[in-house]
């Protein structure tokens, strides 16, 4: 969680003068966008999927308590896995903030991952979901941090 931290207080360092409020609006608008999509790609076409779709080049996540860095370790990390109905994943950010230049962003709320258990039974698990947003040169959202 420490390295959380310290991508948080990246995006803040970027905060210190007082942003054009249209902007930030607007960029945070985006955010929600982007998340929703993301959350709906994962829904639609499986996790593994919408992870590797929303991923920049310099991404980490932190899963299992080891670090997955890099889009290449990303795609072999979630290679063999293919979109499950009996698995799903979904989430909306409470909250979302954005550097006053809107090239960084990052959302934090809760998860929902449900899977159907051997005899039938859904099992559910909810969650704090922390994502780190960056802009890419094309002008789209990318997570770096999840």
């Amino acid at each position: 969680m420490r390295t959380s931290h310290l991508l948080f207080a990246l995006v803040l360092l970027g905060c210190t003068s007082k942003p054009d409020q249209s902007n930030i609006a607007k960029w945070k608008e985006e955010i929600m966008q982007v998340e929703t999509d993301f959350s709906r790609m994962a829904g639609e076409q499986g996790i593994s999927v919408a992870f590797r779709a929303f991923a920049a080049d310099e991404v980490a996540l932190l899963r299992g308590g080891k670090l997955v860095i890099g889009k290449e370790a990303l795609y072999s990390r979630y290679s063999n896995l293919e979109p499950n109905p009996d698995v799903s994943l979904s989430w909306k950010p409470d909250f979302i903030d954005v550097s006053k230049s809107g090239d960084m962003a990052y959302t934090y709320g809760e998860y929902i991952f449900t899977r159907r258990d051997s005899l039938g039974n859904i099992i559910g698990d909810t969650g704090i979901f922390h994502t780190v947003w960056k802009r890419q040169n094309d002008g789209s959202w990318k997570y770096v941090w999840d």
